[in-house]
């Protein structure tokens, strides 16, 4: 197995690239030719995260998100002491997106949409964008459950994944951003100093990523054991 420090390195690799090319997704559509709308930034998104989770999956597990990592950690899947250097490794990947994206794109363009840093709609209220950052969360840790960790499961690396997150963002983009990732929330935030109800974007996700972890690990996967 690669070395703690080898594996922190591919997790801010992995969540490096989520957070550049996603919220570049998000600035692209200020440019003539880039207006995908939510179903270009959510295929971006969800294509990037199957893309890069494949890549260090033999490394790192490919969690690339906290809430998956202490998900992981409350099933008893991953110890505390990976996740204390895998969280810190996702946040500092993704600073360094956000870093690299206001570098790449005009800065008034960034400027203007804060580096891709998800917001909450102005319809709806805190505590219902915590809820549905959860339910986001819940559906893409049953993903990862659901195919890396059952070993029952077809294998298509992070390809059902990025899926999961794809459908997340179509889903819940126009209500929350859909980060369903404290470290992509986390990122642009940092650099372009936007903390507006930036907790929704941490306790949802690791909320529903808990309860997804439990449900899978205690529930769902003791059964395809027993078969």
């Amino acid at each position: 197995m690669p070395s703690l420090f080898h594996r922190s390195i591919a997790e801010a690799f992995g969540t490096f690239g989520l957070v550049f090319f996603g919220a570049a997704a998000v600035a692209a559509q200020s440019m003539p030719g880039g207006g995908s709308g939510v179903l270009g930034i959510a295929l971006a998104h969800g294509l990037v995260l199957a893309v890069l989770v494949t890549a260090v999956l033999g490394i790192s597990g490919g969690h690339l998100n906290p809430a998956v990592t202490l998900g992981l950690v409350v099933a008893r899947r991953t110890d505390v002491r990976t996740a204390a250097a895998y969280i810190p490794a996702q946040l500092i990947g993704a600073v360094l997106g956000a870093l690299l994206l206001k570098a790449v794109f005009p800065i008034g363009m960034v400027r203007g949409m804060s580096l891709g840093t998800p917001t909450i709609a102005s319809s709806i209220e805190f505590h219902q964008a915590v809820i549905m950052e959860a339910a986001m969360g819940f559906l893409l840790v049953s993903a990862v459950f659901g195919t890396v960790c059952n070993p029952a499961a077809p294998r298509h690396g992070g390809l059902w994944i990025g899926l999961a997150l794809t459908v997340d963002i179509l889903v819940g983009g126009p209500l929350t951003g859909a980060s369903v990732n404290p470290a992509r929330a986390f990122g642009p935030a940092l650099v372009a100093g936007q903390w507006v109800a930036h907790a929704a974007y941490w306790v949802g996700p690791i909320l529903g990523g808990a309860a997804a972890a439990l449900l899978w690990e205690y529930v769902l996967l003791p059964a395809v054991r027993k078969e």
